[in-house]
């Protein structure tokens, strides 16, 4: 299977070429506004841009490109002052745009909702309606609500109902105004769970869930959701005025929504997920609060230049440790070693990397006391060193437009442990990069084969090739996919290259779909995430073995 994250890698060259020009267009043109070849330039760019996004699939980056697009067809030739919102928008359309890419094209994960904020800014600059924060979400919106003993019950006057909705209210005053948020939102869900109990329906129920999933998943109070509850105040009104309102479906998807993202534990929320079958989303509301903060951030080629220099000084770092170490030390080596450690330290927290920062900082007490005559002892050399090489492997991720934490963050003092789990995942990385290519060259060689009349020169490689895919996939603890390898291989060397007659194409054909599903398999980084959705891969790669014959384990 293709998805759009993995075909990027193959127009990336091109689409960002085309961007750059798109990019360039546009900023002349905003200089020079009276230039119409500019900004004629910079729409056809888009166009290809658009259309290379719609087909590889990328569905959030292709409809940011869509609404770039819109905005820049509709600016005019001699545009002036007033247009210049318009124009910041689509310059920084364009810029969240590229750095989305690049964060896809290093981690082959896909997450549209980072997109809505620049997409709303282009729709808000162009006059058009702003898109929801679940746009993206899908659930099915039909199923019946159980039946239960409470709901609908509670039999109350219209004064009382009144009054809940104003319980609701108060609450609500309270969350836009950010005064106590937690305590404003038991207040809403306790009203929320009287009006169900008085009306019963799906509303309450679904919004009480919402609710719920706000405080107990300590979503961010953005200001979607409390337009949201604002919004769904006014359809309680509806309701109270009019039992039979049909409430709107886009109001029941955003709640869900925040059903879904908060992963709550808690009674309704649990409730409501079992219901409509929500499945816990592949990120968290403070993930995309991150993510996002790093797309407004410096691209790949600012960070590598940082990286670079950040390296320079590791290096300058290093050496003086050297000679502190080997006794060869000038006098003021102690003091350019603090000063160094309090530079580097900054521009580490500044650049995001919060945990190399504060091992360093941790530094600072301990380094301010060495002097000439008061020289360290070798284990705090050695803890100092730990540090130096913990932040280093931090620096690494720079180098790859990328500024993500470690998921475990060095306590101080720890920093030895902490690095050496950063090197095995990067082995791991290594790992399977080498096995994804000796797939490919599988299926390349495989192809070659077929073409030249089963010329077997071109198969002499492949069966130690994918022995050593086989080997790798055992260090990463992947023993079934290992297997299946083997099995491969084993065929080509008896069925390909021991045989004296050529396989059936349709065999070559199911040999491919086997390489090709595990190639499919070892993609996407969920071997490093520990992520099991992809599992089922491995089944359609048991099937494809064993109508090649070999033996498959259970």
């Amino acid at each position: 299977m293709v998805t759009g994250a993995t075909s990027l890698g193959l127009v990336r060259d091109e689409l960002f070429a085309t961007m750059e020009e798109a990019e360039q267009s546009l900023e002349h043109f905003i200089i020079d506004r009276n230039n119409g070849g500019l900004l004629q330039q910079a729409v056809e760019n888009l166009k290809q841009v658009r259309g290379t996004l719609k087909l590889i699939e990328l569905t959030g980056a292709e409809l940011l490109a869509q609404e770039v697009l819109d905005l820049a067809t509709d600016i005019p030739v001699g545009a002036g002052e007033e247009r210049d919102s318009q124009l910041a928008a689509l310059s920084n359309g364009l810029y969240v745009l590229r750095r989305y890419l690049e964060s896809v094209d290093a981690s082959r994960q896909e997450i549209p909702e980072l997109l809505l904020p620049a997409i709303n800014v282009l729709r808000q600059a162009g006059g058009q309606p702003l898109l929801p924060e679940g746009f993206f979400f899908s659930a099915r919106l039909d199923h019946p609500r159980p039946a239960t003993g409470q709901a609908g019950t509670l039999g109350l006057a219209g004064a009382d109902l009144r009054r809940l909705r104003q319980m609701y209210q108060v609450g609500l005053l309270g969350f836009l105004r950010d005064e106590d948020p937690a305590a404003s939102l038991k207040l809403m869900g306790r009203a929320l769970a009287r009006l169900d109990q008085a009306l019963g329906g799906r509303l309450c129920w679904i919004a009480g869930a919402a609710v719920e999933a706000q405080l107990d998943g300590q979503l961010l109070a953005r200001r979607s959701r409390k337009q949201l509850f604002s919004r769904l105040d006014r359809e309680i009104k509806q309701l109270l005025a009019n039992p039979g309102y049909d409430i709107p479906r886009s109001l029941l998807k955003e709640l869900l929504y925040l059903v879904a993202l908060a992963d709550s534990s808690g009674p309704l929320a649990s409730e409501v997920r079992a219901v409509f079958s929500l499945t816990s989303l592949p990120f968290t509301d403070h993930l995309l609060e991150d993510e996002s903060q790093r797309l407004a951030g410096p691209g790949q080629a600012v960070m590598r230049s940082l990286s670079t220099a950040i390296r320079e000084e590791l290096a300058s770092l290093k050496d003086l440790l050297d000679l502190i170490e080997r006794g060869t030390a000038q006098a003021d080596a102690y003091g350019n070693l603090h000063h160094l450690l309090g530079k580097l330290a900054k521009t580490l927290g500044m650049v995001g990397l919060s945990s190399a920062a504060n091992t360093l900082h941790a530094q600072l007490p301990v380094v301010s006391g060495w002097s000439a005559e008061q020289a360290p002892d070798a284990a705090a050399l050695l803890r100092l060193a730990d540090a130096v090489l913990y932040v280093e492997s931090m620096v690494a991720s720079l180098e790859k437009g990328e500024r993500r934490e470690p998921r475990a963050q060095a306590a101080p003092g720890a920093e030895a442990e902490a690095f050496a789990s950063h090197q095995l995942t990067e082995a791991f990385i290594v790992v399977i990069d080498e096995a994804t290519a000796g797939l490919a060259l599988a299926k390349r060689a495989i192809t070659a084969y077929l073409e030249s009349n089963g010329d077997k020169l071109h198969l002499a490689n492949v069966p130690f090739s994918l022995q050593a895919v086989r080997g790798g996939l055992r260090f990463l603890e992947q023993e079934r996919a290992a297997d299946l390898i083997g099995a491969c291989a084993d065929f080509i060397q008896k069925q390909m290259l021991e045989s004296s007659q050529m396989p059936p194409e349709q065999m070559l054909e199911t040999l491919a779909d086997a390489l090709t599903s595990l190639e499919y398999y070892l993609e996407g980084g969920a071997i490093l995430r520990r992520d099991t959705s992809r599992a089922h891969v491995l089944d359609l790669a048991s099937d494809s073995v064993r109508a090649l014959g070999m033996p498959v384990a259970a």
